[in-house]
């Protein structure tokens, strides 16, 4: 029996590096930088380049939850190591605080 969780984090998988693919094709398109060319292409490229910082970020941690699962880890704090609320992990399945810890991390 195949465990949901793995199918809805490597969909989640595919989805980041769809995305991530795509980021990098419309950075291909480079501005012209220099004195006296005010390209409005360059805050463009700098977005995209920012965004795609965070799809790879996405990929990383989406990665990191697999492997905690494949490890049998996956569900459990990484800082108390108590279990995460399933419902948490329903809503943030990549979740690897438990609400408290998480709580206590913003602070």
């Amino acid at each position: 029996m195949a465990n949901p969780m793995k199918a809805k984090l490597e969909t989640e998988l595919q989805q980041a590096l769809q995305e991530l693919k795509k980021l990098d094709e419309r950075l291909e398109q480079k501005a012209e930088y220099g004195p006296g060319k005010g390209d409005p292409a360059i805050y463009d490229w700098e977005f995209t380049l920012a965004l795609r910082q965070q799809a790879q970020q996405k990929v990383g941690t989406i990665r990191h939850a697999l492997q905690r699962l494949a490890d049998g880890n996956y569900g459990v704090c990484e800082r108390c190591g108590k279990p995460i609320d399933p419902e948490r992990l329903e809503i943030v399945p990549l979740a690897h605080l438990c609400i408290e810890c998480a709580k206590s991390s913003r602070g």
